[in-house]
């Protein structure tokens, strides 16, 4: 079986350093096309219909979540991994209803990379109706999970809790975060408070300590660390740059 990968990405460095890899490392993949914005990536799509994507969120003209849309109506969507900035994870979010293999954090590795691509081919050259309907019920799971986590962030959910609402066990929606999330349930649920403490670092109205709270912490110092885990900078860095007024 042929395999063609499409490479989305606005950034000339990991497009062109992801396609280089990738031929120099992989026997399995016999074309690589390469696209610096959204509008390439779809054209590109309708013209050769790859069976792999890796796809940028943030790109020019169009998004990734829109090349993923015009991509699906036209029943032509590739098996695709996400490569996402931690600002972008609401987007990443709404790709899981379009059947997203993978959601990666950048920056990552390119031998990750090209094991999740490893793990999708083996899938397409040898999956069976049963496994392809086992990943869709996981997408499935892992859709609703986030939007629960979405809804009730501050409440600091637990993992049995939201298991329950999903009328699963705990240790396999773990194993559907750890699969799908690039991260465990609790990476997944900070990532979503922090995408919250952005926005109101940035509206610059409430205290440091009262946004903490406000998203479910119960520690000021466990935000903050937190907090630089995921943007690289403490909060009251994140403020001075982007706060309003």
């Amino acid at each position: 079986m042929s395999i063609k990968l499409l490479i989305a990405d606005d950034e000339d460095f990991i497009r062109n350093g992801m396609g280089n890899y990738i031929r120099t490392h992989s026997q399995r993949i016999d074309k690589i096309y390469l696209a610096a914005n959204g509008q390439e990536a779809l054209e590109l799509i309708m013209q050769h219909k790859p069976d792999l994507m890796l796809l940028d969120i943030q790109m020019p003209i169009m998004n990734g979540l829109q090349v993923m849309e015009e991509a699906d109506k036209a029943g032509i969507l590739p098996k695709t991994i996400i490569l996402s900035g931690y600002d972008e994870f609401k987007f990443a979010q709404k790709a899981i209803r379009y059947g997203v293999e993978e959601y990666l954090l950048k920056p990552c590795r390119s031998t990750e990379i090209l094991e999740r691509l490893d793990k999708i081919i083996d899938h397409l050259q040898g999956k069976s109706q049963e496994q392809a309907s086992d990943t869709h019920n996981a997408n499935r799971i892992v859709y609703g999970a986030l939007e629960y986590l979405n809804e009730h962030y501050n409440e600091n959910p637990a993992l049995a809790d939201v298991a329950e609402k999903m009328n699963i066990t705990s240790g396999y929606l773990s194993a559907l975060f750890s699969q799908n999330m690039n991260g465990g349930f609790v990476e997944t649920l900070n990532r979503i408070r922090i995408e919250h403490a952005c926005i109101y670092l940035r509206q610059n109205q409430l205290k440091t300590y009262e946004v903490a709270y406000k998203l479910g912490f119960k520690d000021e110092k466990y935000f903050s660390k937190v907090f630089k885990k995921i943007t690289g900078m403490a909060p009251s860095e994140f403020r001075k740059i982007h706060a309003k007024g």
